[in-house]
């Protein structure tokens, strides 16, 4: 089936169709709209008008405008449901820790789903470069790493159920329930939470439009390519926002930090660090009312908390560091959470709910780093087999060395 996505680079809904479809390895046209007149034009006339993208046109003239997942899957024709209706074991999310998982399940006969709302691959598959994971010295695009973890499950035989999101979790006896939102109920010895968490955003206008595009929530994967450049502006006056401003001064000529309360957040030992930077500045009291731009960012509009006064800044880049959200709204009542809604566990991974284990950006007390989730992935993938093994239900063999 022919398929021409039109879009923009900048646009993060355009960024997630095309990978979708990458994923499943359907081939398609892109046509950049900014670049393609007749390709703007051809939106606007879809869309009455208006210009929305991701616009997906089909090879009979039907087309989608800024489709969820979901809705793109079943208009090509992909199964939104399992081949069963019981597992050995369920996992929830497909990033990194959750593939890991599920690729450790397979060799040791663990017969596993996966079941992720939106693409295989997790934060890992829309990051720009990944230049912190071990075994890749030069880099590697974060799309390109993603895939890979996708393939290697594949060749497994794991079973992935992309575009489709967890409603609930909850116990069924002495298993465990997971019920789809699509109505889709599938039961299992066990599961394994691993839907990761997101970037807190600032939630003002322009934001949105411009993430990827100017805006960033990785230093490390994205800083390098403002090398050189004139301004990069830090929000989030917290240890991340001075640690990941501090890294970003190698490559700006200067770093401007804002931090909304009227006091860095930060531990003494980063605030003396960063104090000593001639090219790092902090403005404390001071909040973004709005970003400006199209392709880019163009300008911030920021507010002085105290005197009211608006100023506009024109920063090459904008870095926001402002905490990470989970993904757990879907697990609210059935266990323990903490504070900020990330998964409580102990010390085998297991959450307040018999079964049922976490592992990732998801589980309170986890580092927040690719790798420590591909080996967060790993060990709850072993604590789930003691777990089975107990209950006698898969063989004691020790599990193969990677």
């Amino acid at each position: 089936m022919p398929i021409t996505v039109y879009g923009a680079p900048w646009c993060p809904d355009c960024r997630r169709s095309k990978q979708f479809l990458a994923e499943q390895r359907i081939p398609y046209d892109w046509v950049d709209i900014d670049k393609d007149p007749a390709g703007m034009a051809l939106v606007r006339e879809k869309n009455g008008g208006r210009q929305v993208i991701p616009t997906i046109v089909f090879e009979d003239g039907t087309f989608l405008a800024e489709p969820a997942n979901d809705e793109l899957a079943r208009k090509l024709g992909l199964s939104l449901q399992a081949k069963h209706d019981f597992y050995d074991l369920i996992i929830v999310g497909g990033g990194p820790a959750g593939l890991t998982a599920a690729i450790y399940a397979a060799r040791e006969g663990i017969r596993s789903l996966v079941i992720e709302k939106s693409g295989l691959g997790g934060q890992a598959g829309v990051t720009e470069r990944i230049d912190n994971y071990p075994g890749f010295p030069e880099g590697i695009g974060g799309g390109e790493l993603a895939s890979r973890f996708v393939e290697q499950a594949r060749r497994f035989d794991v079973e992935l159920l992309p575009a489709v999101a967890v409603a609930s979790v909850a116990p069924d006896g002495r298993d465990v329930a997971v019920t789809t939102e699509s109505g889709d109920l599938y039961l299992a010895h066990a599961a394994i939470i691993a839907t990761g968490s997101r970037y807190r955003k600032l939630n003002v206008p322009g934001e949105d439009e411009l993430i990827g595009a100017g805006i960033h929530f990785c230093a490390t994967c994205d800083g390098p390519f403002y090398k050189g450049s004139d301004e990069i502006l830090v929000i989030g006056g917290g240890n991340s926002g001075v640690e990941e401003g501090i890294f970003l001064t190698q490559f700006a000529k200067k770093v401007t930090l804002i931090e909304h309360n009227a006091e860095l957040r930060a531990s003494a030992l980063l605030q003396e660090k960063a104090a000593q930077l001639p090219n790092f500045e902090v403005r404390t009291s001071t909040e973004v009312v709005e970003f400006k731009g199209h392709s880019r960012v163009r300008a911030v509009l920021t507010r002085d908390l105290r005197t009211g006064e608006t100023r506009e800044l024109h920063p090459d880049a904008v870095f926001v560091f402002i905490g990470l959200v989970p993904n757990t709204s879907f697990l609210q009542g059935a266990v323990e959470l903490d504070q900020n809604g990330f998964i409580v566990t102990d010390d085998v991974f297991q959450t307040s709910l018999p079964g049922v284990f976490a592992a990732g950006d998801v589980r309170s007390g986890s580092t927040k780093q690719l790798a420590s989730a591909v080996g967060e992935g790993t060990t709850a993938l072993l604590m789930v087999r003691n777990y089975l093994r107990k209950r006698g239900e898969v063989a004691s063999h020790d599990v193969e060395a990677a």
